[in-house]
């Protein structure tokens, strides 16, 4: 019996050990990113990935990184990298999880990302494949808040090219943004960024 009692003790102690590095290196990530230290905060995202298997947040943080990175360079040969690096990461999660609508929020953002890089080249290629991912993030989450923004928006920024009436997809925005106010993040590490971009987007409606 002392034993047993003696194994999972150890068992949480070791549990409890793991959970506090996730926490910690999710932390530093977080704070690395932060400082504007991007490459710094997605390696240690992957390092973090490669030990946690269980958890898709990680290598969701990974694409994330990169992706938003890329919008802020010219360079075609940076962007090339950081959204292959993007996908990568986000592929091992699709891979393991084909209900999770933040992953497809997260594939919409890299298409959309590659759009923006080259809209000559890429934007017949890749609009409608974001549209298709924010319709399966909607569908799977109808009241998470990046999933009706990002779908809204997306359609909000091309409408100077397609000629769209935006009126409905600024009360989407309004929506989202009341969506924004309810959500609740499953874990401290849960995606809950967009609230600001919603909030620009909607002065851009008025």
């Amino acid at each position: 019996m002392k034993k047993i009692i003696t194994t999972i003790a150890l068992l949480v102690v070791v549990i409890s050990s793991a959970q506090g590095q996730f926490e910690q290196g999710m932390g530093k990530a977080f704070q690395l990113w932060g400082e504007g230290k991007t490459t710094e905060a997605s390696d240690l995202f992957e390092r973090i990935a490669a030990a946690e298997k269980t958890s898709w947040l990680p290598n969701y943080y990974v694409a994330l990184v990169n992706t938003t990175t890329s919008f802020g360079t010219q360079d075609k040969n940076i962007v090339n990298a950081l959204l292959n690096k993007a996908q990568n990461a986000l592929d091992v999660e699709l891979i393991k999880n084909q209900n999770n609508a933040e992953l497809y929020v997260m594939q919409a953002m890299i298409y959309t990302a590659w759009v923006v890089a080259d809209p000559m080249t890429n934007g017949m290629v890749y609009s409608g494949k974001a549209m298709e991912m924010y319709d399966k993030a909607v569908a799977l989450s109808p009241t998470n808040p990046r999933a009706v923004f990002g779908k809204a928006d997306f359609q909000f920024q091309g409408a100077k090219w397609t000629g769209v009436d935006t009126k409905p997809l600024c009360k989407e925005i309004d929506k989202s943004i009341e969506l924004f106010a309810t959500f609740k993040p499953e874990t401290p590490f849960s995606p809950k960024w967009g609230l600001d971009r919603a909030l620009e987007t909607q002065k851009s409606c008025k």
